[in-house]
């Protein structure tokens, strides 16, 4: 199955809803994951991929999770034509199975802040923040909505990790009850979380975004909006590498040619850039031209 992401709205309800397996998977991969980093770092693309869902064309969002746990720094930035790049500060840590046989995800994260930054192209980027409450990831998207966008919402992410270390599913929701919404309908939707199973179990057994949005909106008349494809893409390439070594100051860029190459790793996606003496004295002419008092 692709990944996708659907919205829907029904009876004073929006809903977006996501199947993610194969982006998480490329996650990772590029980052060479053990379970608990897999988990962590799927549910935060995922919630990073739904939040932007609301977003306007050319902005983008980053989803931050700081917390004091042996993961670290948990990652994701996402627009709403369905990217999204992310990574774990320590992706290989590996932790024992909480005290429900679940994956510790909330162990790995630890205590500290979520923060969601909104970039839109204006001056200066928007950013909330909350503290974290479990560390399961959609809990805290769940608080930080209410708490600093007064947004109620109930999010859902789940990341179902196989033996071979791969996720065998991946999915997520977001649901929200609009103003006019009536307490009837917020009772039943009530129901209806009680009632449905996991994201990942669910995605598993075969549901796309539309059959977990049927699931969420059992009972009501759902009109369905739009979907988009979604897809783990980076914006990092060697021309960009180029332009920050160029903000290297010349000691540092002279070191680099000294040792007689660099490789220089990206954050979000682990690809890495190789670059030669040659490379690297052409981008310190560049630069000395472009700063001459550097």
């Amino acid at each position: 199955m692709k990944d996708h992401l659907v919205k829907a709205i029904a009876d004073g309800v929006r809903v977006y809803a996501a199947v993610t397996t194969n982006l998480v998977n490329e996650g990772i991969r590029r980052h060479e994951c053990y379970p608990v980093a897999s988990a962590a770092l799927g549910r935060t693309m995922t919630g990073a991929l739904l939040l932007a869902a609301n977003l306007k064309n050319k902005e983008c969002i980053t989803v931050k999770f700081c917390g004091d746990g042996p993961l670290g720094n948990v990652v994701a930035d996402a627009t709403p034509e369905g990217f999204v790049r992310g990574y774990v500060q320590h992706p290989q840590v590996d932790l024992p199975l909480n005290s429900k046989g679940k994956l510790d995800v909330g162990g790995g994260i630890g205590a500290g802040i979520v923060s969601v930054t909104r970039f839109t192209g204006l001056k200066d980027p928007i950013t909330g923040s909350c503290e974290i409450v479990t560390g399961e990831i959609a809990e805290d998207l769940t608080s930080y909505l209410y708490v600093s966008e007064q947004t109620p919402s109930s999010v859902g992410l789940g990341v179902l990790v196989d033996t071979d270390l791969k996720a065998a599913a991946a999915g997520g929701f977001i649901i929200q009850p609009l103003p006019d919404a009536s307490d009837e309908t917020i009772t039943k939707l009530e129901e209806n979380l009680k009632k449905i199973k996991p994201v990942s179990t669910m995605v598993h057994e075969g549901l796309d975004a539309r059959g977990i949005i049927a699931k969420l909106l059992d009972g009501f008349d759902i009109e369905y909006l739009t979907t988009t494809d979604l897809a783990f893409k980076c914006q990092c390439s060697k021309q960009r590498i180029e332009d920050m070594l160029m903000t290297l100051n010349k000691h540092d860029l002279q070191s680099l040619i000294d040792d007689g190459h660099a490789e220089v790793c990206c954050h979000f996606c682990g690809e890495k850039y190789q670059f030669t003496k040659e490379e690297l004295i052409a981008l310190l002419h560049v630069s000395e031209k472009l700063n001459p008092n550097k």
